[in-house]
């Protein structure tokens, strides 16, 4: 028995807890995060574990959406439940509602998931601080992609989540012209707008690394993302790396502020999102608030 005693709940909004959940997935046998009618999706999924723990229908929030057959090593979610659940979950054990938590999700994802077991894992269960949003509240999000370029660097044991590329890539070339596209920008040309949503976004990080195996590795990070916008962005920089286009092509595209022929989206398997950072306990409700101010401008 865990010797550890139960935290304090934080009483939020209408006598609700915030919950955080620190979660990986691999994308591949999902329908992307978000639930959709009749498909298995990561949100549905999810919610289908939270419910069978507190006897519930509930909605969590995700710090980002991701696609079908994109990954998530460092996703976030927060799911708001009543301090009679939160402190009902050790079930009478001197345990840590957190600690109780984690432990039974796992068995209720287990249920849900069947064969792919393992494919959604929760490694952290807390209350969340003051003001705590898992997508407004974040400070940016960071992806990464990986690219074989080349039979022979091309692994089969890695191709679940490798891009198999036919053509050598000039990682200079490539940061070259991902370099240009930094700062605040409307990213329109480079995402699948939603209506009444913006597409102006700051992209803090565009850069690639070939690794000692010889696999280049593209990072990308942005306060957000628009929808398809990393998948767009490393699509249309493997032009510039094979040398088809200038690497000033991609900021000119940047500028015409419209999709054509061009617009290419990368597949979706070697993307993965790494990181959501927020920021201190105290700035979480001012960031929230910030956030949601932009997005609705």
């Amino acid at each position: 028995m865990n010797d550890q005693k139960p935290a304090a709940p934080v009483l939020g909004g209408g006598g609700f807890l915030r919950i955080r959940l620190d979660l990986s997935y691999d994308g591949g046998p999902f329908n992307g995060w978000a639930i959709q009618p009749g498909l298995r999706t990561v949100q549905g999924v999810l919610e289908e574990a939270v419910a069978l723990l507190v006897r519930r229908p509930v909605r969590v929030t995700v710090a980002g959406r991701t696609d079908a057959g994109v990954h998530a090593r460092g996703q976030v979610v927060h799911v708001d439940l009543t301090e009679a659940e939160w402190l009902g979950l050790p079930r009478g054990h001197e345990l840590d509602p957190g600690v109780a938590m984690l432990r039974r999700i796992r068995g209720a994802l287990s249920r849900g998931l069947g064969d792919l077991t393992g494919s959604i894992e929760v490694h952290r269960v807390s209350l969340a601080a003051e003001g705590f949003d898992a997508r407004f509240s974040a400070l940016w999000r960071r992806y990464s992609y990986r690219i074989a370029d080349g039979p022979a660097l091309w692994d089969p044991l890695e191709r679940y989540f490798t891009l198999w590329h036919k053509n050598p890539l000039d990682v200079s070339l490539l940061n070259e012209g991902a370099s240009k596209l930094l700062g605040l920008q409307n990213f329109l040309s480079y995402c699948k707008p939603r209506e009444g949503a913006t597409t102006v976004r700051e992209l803090q990080r565009f850069e690639f690394a070939r690794g000692e195996d010889g696999v280049i590795v593209a990072t990308v990070q942005a306060d957000a993302f628009c929808h398809n916008m990393v998948r767009s962005l490393v699509g249309s920089a493997l032009f510039v790396g094979e040398g088809v286009e200038e690497p000033e092509w991609l900021y000119e595209r940047l500028l015409a502020k419209k999709r054509d022929a061009k617009s290419v989206l990368a597949a979706p398997h070697p993307l993965v999102l790494e990181e959501v950072a927020y920021p201190t306990d105290g700035e979480m409700l001012a960031r929230a608030e910030l956030t949601r101010a932009k997005r609705e401008h």
